[in-house]
């Protein structure tokens, strides 16, 4: 059996390029399409030109030419996959090679953090970046958390190499806005995004701080329940160990729900321990 969890990326047979999107995979790896072989690809890999895919087409191809791979998500056969990419094994080349990379593990190395529990995805974990693509930047467990403070000194800090560590500026913002469509206003949206520490700018690129499982938090996997309806419910937070990972999940008190599920990163974070949160 394979070995993988979310964010990882699997390269199939076909020379196809998923991202892992589960850290279960009873039937086969549970994964996105992201990158598929394209003469005409703006990008390129050992030699193949690839084309990217958001994720409406990825479905539409995935239909089309392989439909029983198709359920909510993308499910390949281990059998058809030809090789594996973890995030924090690309950790020690990209230091080498990409300087924003480097000053974003300086800062984290410096808060005690080891290299195992960083990683690189998107782009750049199997080297399709270009020079618009942002840095998905991956920290495991609860390190996470503790990362997301180093970020958050290093925007204040005058240290050359924390220094190229930065806010994230008006226009970045309004970007973010555009591409997640949030049911919020502009404003609405900056005030929780800009508290829960998960953004900023290195050398004026934009990057993630990604939380990802750390094996020993990878335990059963949340059984999904029969859809008897919709609702719509107000809860105060108990516990938000798993607010930033994918789903975001949190632990509420309510008289008929236990936990609240979100599949949008929009809404990761959003909520902290003890405040009462509006779900439907």
């Amino acid at each position: 059996m394979i070995k993988t969890r979310l964010r990882d990326f699997i390269i199939t047979k076909d020379d196809w390029i998923f991202a892992v999107a589960d850290y279960f995979h009873p039937d086969g790896i549970r994964s996105t399409f992201r990158y598929v072989p394209d003469e005409n690809g703006e990008r390129e890999l050992d030699g193949i030109r690839y084309k990217k895919y958001d994720f409406d087409v990825a479905f539409d191809f995935m239909r089309e030419n392989r439909p029983e791979w198709v359920q909510d998500v993308h499910v390949v056969p281990e059998n058809e996959v030809k090789r594996l990419l973890h995030p924090n094994d690309c950790i020690p080349q990209l230091v080498e090679t990409d300087h924003r990379v480097a000053a974003i593990v300086e800062v984290l190395k410096d808060a005690g953090i080891p290299l195992s529990h960083m990683g690189v995805t998107g782009s750049l974990l199997p080297g399709l970046q270009n020079e618009t693509s942002d840095i998905d930047f991956v920290v495991y467990g609860k390190d996470w958390f503790t990362a997301r403070d180093a970020i958050a000194a290093a925007k204040l800090s005058s240290n050359s190499k924390a220094g190229s560590i930065e806010n994230i500026d008006d226009a970045m913002w309004q970007r973010i806005y555009e591409k997640r469509i949030p049911e919020i206003s502009f404003d609405e949206f900056i005030v929780h995004e800009k508290r829960k520490g998960n953004r900023g700018m290195v050398d004026g690129t934009y990057f993630d701080l990604l939380f990802v499982r750390d094996w020993d938090q990878i335990k059963e996997p949340m059984q999904r329940g029969k859809d008897v309806g919709t609702m719509k419910i107000e809860a105060t937070v108990t516990n938000a160990d798993f607010a930033f990972d994918s789903p975001s999940v949190y632990k509420v008190d309510h008289d008929e729900i236990d936990h609240v599920l979100s599949y949008t990163h929009t809404y990761a974070g959003q909520a902290l321990v003890g405040e009462v949160i509006e779900a439907q």
